[in-house]
């Protein structure tokens, strides 16, 4: 695995992202009413207190405990080590009374950035950057545990408004014959699991310009179609149920749904989702823009499937399929599994490995919530086929 680029890092650099990180987290924790910090807003995860001491203890366990050891609190070095990915139903029957005071887990939190803080110089840049990442992925995953806390659990914030507009047509997008690398050819930083790079050749085919919208989703649903997770029925309308608040279904936003609900449109409409290959090919076609595509951190929802596409499909430009970096992960067809060569990296061993199970799938992009420094070509996300509370939608590809 190459390191080269890493070690070249400043160190100056990597504390200034390792900080920015925690901005966004310590943000998140914010948001929480102070009365649910024990809540458990998803029954498969754990309740929030595990991850207000997880994050400190993770850089802990990486960082410092190879050379030095146990912090001085061992036994929440221990307890809050590493988050759950169970079964759906087999998560850990537990209490708000089995964990600790919220006094003794900022404690901690505090002690432990202080000594990191002061040994930033001594680590593996590698193993920093692996840190910093983790940390931006759980302000992500931290946001889908919010967004199912009740609306008087979490302090007020204003939620943004639906459009009225209807879904914008979606027509189909030519990709050329060409050549595309998976994986990670750069000497910078990537996860075990995005080595080796290798290429992959593909025939001509087309896309979808833009993500699935809810209102295209819509009709699937009215033929009998299963509803995503973030709607709600309500008499004649359906709603969309937001992070802040509920709102009338904005049709022209990007529909997101699980694996297998998106593969069960897919199949309806007579096409196919993506392979990892297939998306990698169109993201060519166009450069990301955090602004115009929303990611890093930019809004708290999404945006219309079409905002920011300045070339109408008949000014005579070539079309290009839009928003392939953010505005929610994309689904592809593909099982999540090792690209050979695989080698687990020593410091994170289960990072990757634990989850080549056949039962999650890979997926591409970035959403509202994804750090820019994750939205980079190789990196690859996954979830369960039926996990539902994720920010992923998905296009369509045909011959």
């Amino acid at each position: 695995m190459p390191v080269t680029a890493v070690r070249a890092l400043d160190v100056l650099t990597l504390r200034r992202q390792l900080l920015d990180a925690r901005r966004q987290t310590d943000a998140l924790f914010q948001l929480i009413a102070p009365e649910a910090i024990y809540d458990r807003p998803v029954a498969d995860r754990h309740r929030l207190i595990f991850y207000l001491g997880h994050l400190e203890a993770f850089d802990w366990n990486l960082l410092a405990a190879p050379a030095v050891g146990a912090s001085p609190r061992p036994r929440f070095d221990d307890l809050f080590a590493r988050g759950i990915d169970p079964e759906p139903g087999a998560a850990a029957a537990d209490s708000p009374r089995d964990w600790p005071a919220r006094e003794e887990v900022e404690q901690y939190s505090r002690r432990t950035r202080e000594w990191l803080d002061t040994h930033l110089e001594n680590a593996d840049p590698w193993v920093l950057q692996m840190a910093i990442e983790h940390r931006h992925m759980h302000a992500e995953t931290l946001a889908y545990l919010l967004h199912q806390l009740p609306y008087d659990r979490k302090m007020p914030c204003a939620a943004t408004p639906a459009t009225g507009r209807a879904a914008p047509k979606n027509p189909m997008v030519d990709v050329a014959t060409g050549t595309v690398t998976l994986g990670n050819a750069t000497e910078g930083f990537g996860w075990d699991n995005e080595f080796r790079a290798h290429e992959v050749p593909l025939a001509a085919h087309q896309t979808s310009r833009y993500k699935i919208s809810n209102g295209e989703y819509l009709e699937f649903v009215r033929e009998g179609g299963p509803a995503p997770f973030f709607w709600r029925n309500s008499g004649d309308r359906w709603l969309y149920r937001g992070i802040f608040a509920e709102v009338p279904l904005p049709l022209d936003w990007p529909v997101w749904t699980t694996w297998r609900q998106a593969a069960a449109y897919a199949e309806w409409r007579g096409l196919a989702l993506p392979t990892e290959a297939q998306y990698l090919r169109a993201s060519a076609l166009s450069e990301p823009d955090p602004a115009r595509d929303n990611f890093d951190y930019r809004r708290w929802d999404p945006v219309a499937v079409d905002f920011g596409d300045e070339a109408a499909v008949d000014d005579g430009r070539p079309a290009r399929p839009m928003q392939l970096t953010g505005n929610g992960w994309e689904w592809t067809q593909d099982v999540f599994a090792p690209f050979d060569g695989f080698r687990p990296h020593p410091s994170y061993p289960g990072y990757s490995a634990d989850f080549f199970d056949g039962q999650h799938y890979v997926m591409k992009g970035a959403s509202p919530r994804t750090a820019r420094l994750l939205a980079r070509r190789s990196f690859r996300n996954w979830f369960r086929a039926d996990y539902p509370y994720v920010y992923a939608g998905f296009r369509l590809v045909g011959n």
